[in-house]
């Protein structure tokens, strides 16, 4: 069982990128269980085609312990299994908790050991702030990290924040960086930009994936574009990206970068003139 967690700045369209990729790879016969680990709880709309999913902790919270793994998780497309950790009330408790909350009863009810999986997928919401957004990485839950970028400046800085706590806890969790992923912004000269980024931090640029209006028009459909239009281009996006994953090799500690590195980077990409 491979155990995968998706990172990435807050809105750069990372659990889009998740779903869809978790899609192809569903396509391929693989047995997935996808965790959501934001407060938001939409990880997993796509997969279950709408916002249908009770959360851990909005269970927790109405059967107190009393909780059977049936209860906190649904079957997505493709016999996807699907999980939503969810948030404390709003402007009430720690989000991080939830996430550290979900993990454990997760392992608790067996949900890991039941039935054989191919992957885990831990969708993780923005930069590592706070040691519950950080605990796939800090406990070892995850052994690879992706991370989902743009040629934005503030998407590449928070990447390079994310892999200052891949360096943290390789050590002692055994975690890995498998490479970047590119979600298009059409920022100029970008593909070649994050290809520069990746190869500073020592990794790779495993899938440049260009931006179609088709994402979006899947995602009013509440479905990810594989289900929406399996024979659209951007379908085969993403299933090239779920080969990429499922076949990569390349993991890596990365070498994060000092900020005047990044923006020199920038510079010298004709980004920043």
């Amino acid at each position: 069982m491979r155990k995968i967690a998706i990172y990435g700045k807050g809105g750069i369209g990372k659990s889009t990128t998740t779903q869809n990729t978790v899609a192809g790879l569903a396509e391929m016969g693989k047995k997935i269980m996808v965790v959501g680990c934001d407060p938001k709880a939409d990880s997993t709309r796509l997969l279950l085609g709408g916002l249908s999913q009770q959360t851990v902790l909005d269970t927790l919270r109405s059967e107190g312990e009393d909780v059977e793994l049936e209860d906190i998780r649904k079957k997505g497309y493709a016999g996807t299994i699907c999980v939503e950790s969810g948030g404390p009330e709003p402007g009430v408790g720690c989000a991080g908790r939830g996430i550290i909350t979900s993990i454990n009863l997760l392992e608790q009810l067996g949900a890991y050991a039941e039935e054989p999986l191919d992957y885990v997928f831990y969708d993780v919401l923005g930069d590592v702030v706070c040691g519950g957004f950080a605990m796939p990485i800090r406990e070892g839950k995850a052994q690879e990290i992706y991370i989902v970028v743009s040629g934005e400046m503030m998407a590449m800085y928070a990447a390079n924040n994310i892999c200052k706590g891949i360096v943290k806890f390789a050590e002692t969790g055994g975690v890995r960086l498998g490479g970047i992923i590119c979600n298009s912004r059409k920022v100029d000269f970008e593909e070649n930009l994050i290809r520069a980024f990746a190869e500073k931090l020592g990794t790779q640029m495993i899938y440049f994936v260009p931006r179609d209006n088709m994402v979006q028009r899947a995602e009013i459909n509440r479905k990810t574009v594989i289900e929406f239009d399996p024979k659209a281009e951007q379908a085969d996006h993403y299933r090239s990206l779920a080969r990429a994953i499922d076949q990569n090799q390349m993991f890596v500690v990365p070498k994060p970068m000092h900020t005047d590195e990044l923006e020199q980077l920038l510079i010298q990409h004709g980004i920043a003139n």
